[in-house]
C-alpha cells in the first residue's frame, strides 16, 4: 500500500482510493472511495494539534486497522491500494494521509509511504507529516 495526491500519475498496477472528503473535478474513472478515513467537516477550520486529537478521536480510534487494509485491498482488486487525497509533494502543507501512515505503522508495523517518495520515509516521517509532529529521528 502507498499514499499520494489525487494528481499522482498511477501505473496499471496501482489503484487510486479516495480518502478525502470530495473528489476532484474531472477525476478519470477508476478510482474507488473509502469514506471511512476521511476527516471530518472540521478538516480545514482547526490547527495542526486539534486535527491530530480530532481525527484520531473521531476517526481512527473508531476503527479496526487490520480490517481497513482488508478492506483498501479488496476495493483494489488485485492492484496495490494507493490512498489518495488532494495535498501535492513539493507544495505547502501536510496531509491527513500521512496520519493513516502513522496509525498504520503504530498499529500493525505496516510501512505506508508515499509513492515515488518511498526514500522519505513513512509513518511519523512520512514526507507530509506536519514537522511538529513527526516522531524521534
Amino acid at each position: 500500500m502507498k499514499t499520494a495526491s489525487w494528481f499522482t500519475p498511477l501505473t496499471a498496477e496501482y489503484l487510486r482510493i479516495g480518502i478525502s472528503r470530495g473528489v476532484p473535478r474531472r477525476q478519470p474513472a477508476g478510482y474507488r472511495l473509502f469514506k471511512t478515513l476521511a476527516p471530518g467537516a472540521w478538516f480545514n477550520t482547526v490547527g495542526v494539534e486539534e486535527y491530530r486529537q480530532r481525527y484520531w478521536a473521531e476517526v481512527l480510534d473508531r476503527l479496526d486497522p487490520t480490517r481497513v487494509v482488508a478492506e483498501l485491498a479488496a476495493l483494489a482488486a488485485g492492484a496495490e491500494p494507493v490512498i489518495v487525497c488532494y495535498e501535492q509533494i513539493g507544495k505547502p502543507g501536510w496531509c491527513h494521509r500521512a496520519m493513516v501512515s502513522a496509525w498504520l505503522a503504530d498499529t500493525l508495523a505496516l510501512s505506508v509511504p508515499e509513492l515515488g517518495h518511498e526514500q522519505a520515509g513513512h509513518g511519523w516521517h512520512h514526507p507530509l507529516m506536519p514537522p511538529e509532529l513527526r516522531r524521534g529521528s
